[in-house]
């Protein structure tokens, strides 16, 4: 009898600890996941400014192009 209260005890032990872990899991893994979100937002905001910043240099040597196209004499 005194057997099967001790084997209760350790295995209703064991499942509070497995519990207990694998909440402190999920919640590492929900930290991770804001991390990441945070992380991707901020290339999503590298990755426009990038874009903005090229297509300014791409309009300016258009503007560069056409105005030296212009000074040239037709033929």
């Amino acid at each position: 009898m005194n057997m099967k209260k001790l084997s209760l005890v350790l295995l209703a032990a064991v499942f509070t600890l497995s519990i207990y872990s694998c909440r402190e899991t999920t919640e590492n893994n929900e930290t991770n996941v804001d991390d990441v979100e945070a992380e991707f937002e901020e290339a999503g905001q590298e990755i426009e400014e990038g874009a903005e910043e090229v297509g300014n240099e791409i309009e300016a040597g258009a503007e560069e192009v056409e105005a030296e196209v212009e000074g040239t004499d037709d033929i």
